[in-house]
């Protein structure tokens, strides 16, 4: 007699490499180091009105608040980096920033990581996502292969992110009313009279080829009829042409005149001459002759 015998066999759990000295000791050197900063952010907290009398006295200085905004088209307007950066600047006390975890130039994807860490309060936001290695060109996409354009591609939409972070960790209203005041700023000008600023704003779009119509069919108003807000607007506009942030041509496109509507319908074809043919009569022409029986006549 035999007999079968079937034996299972558990595979043994894979056990971690040893971690080598360097290895350890930048373990601890990282865990002494958050340790040290949440201490001292905590020995040293932050001083409350001073923050807030800063955050103040910032947003009004036109250096700020011309950068305070962004604007995107279908995407809408709002705060900027460089305003999260300066804002957790004087809120004091935060670490942010944002690392490359991955890179797979195979796939042509990378993994990030943004975060901000108010450290007094131990109120940590991040986030991780993967970035393409591709850029949007005329609609469509378009892969990056140079290693610089990779490089900046990744630190750019990092930095969208670190912006996210910063502005989750920060007190809502230190933000918002830090919004509000560059905004004010911005509406008020650097002293200039309303009708000076439009001038120099006239003059700006001039220099990257947009015309006074362009801005008038933007706005839905003529010239004589724009306010301090249509002004602000306009800044943060050419502000996020100047980043690169919009298109030209897509925040103000081509203004097409009656005469080229005109010379585009002359040069437009004319629609093809009717042809006739002699073709076959239809059956239906000839019923006035035809003798047709009726239901019930003699010949049904």
């Amino acid at each position: 007699m035999t007999t079968n015998a079937v034996q299972r066999i558990t595979p043994a759990a894979a056990i971690p490499a040893p971690a080598t000295q360097t290895t350890a000791v930048e373990q601890a050197r990282a865990v002494a180091e958050v340790a040290a900063a949440v201490q001292v952010a905590q020995q040293n907290p932050r001083d409350m009105n001073r923050a807030w009398a800063e955050m103040r006295s910032a947003c009004d200085r036109t250096g700020l608040a011309g950068r305070a905004f962004y604007s995107v088209r279908n995407r809408g307007t709002g705060p900027s980096v460089h305003l999260a950066r300066e804002l957790a600047r004087i809120w004091g006390n935060m670490d942010y920033g944002v690392h490359e975890l991955h890179r797979d130039d195979d796939r042509g994807m990378s993994e990030i990581r943004a975060y901000a860490w108010d450290q007094q309060t131990n109120v940590r936001s991040s986030r991780t996502f993967q970035v393409p290695h591709a850029k949007m060109a005329g609609g469509a996409r378009k892969p990056l292969t140079d290693l610089q354009d990779v490089y900046l591609n990744n630190q750019n939409i990092g930095a969208r992110a670190v912006r996210e972070s910063i502005l989750a960790a920060l007190p809502a209203d230190f933000v918002e009313e830090a919004k509000d005041r560059c905004r004010q700023t911005i509406e008020r000008g650097d002293g200039k009279p309303l009708v000076d600023r439009i001038t120099d704003m006239v003059a700006a779009f001039a220099g990257i080829g947009v015309r006074v119509p362009q801005i008038e069919d933007r706005l839905e108003r003529k010239r004589g009829q724009w306010t301090a807000a249509d002004v602000a607007d306009l800044s943060v506009v050419f502000q996020s042409i100047r980043r690169g942030e919009l298109a030209v041509d897509e925040e103000f496109p081509p203004r097409v005149t009656a005469e080229e509507i005109a010379a585009q319908a002359s040069a437009r074809p004319g629609p093809a001459p009717e042809q006739f043919s002699a073709g076959p009569v239809d059956d239906a022409a000839g019923w006035g002759d035809a003798e047709v029986a009726q239901p019930g006549s003699a010949g049904q």
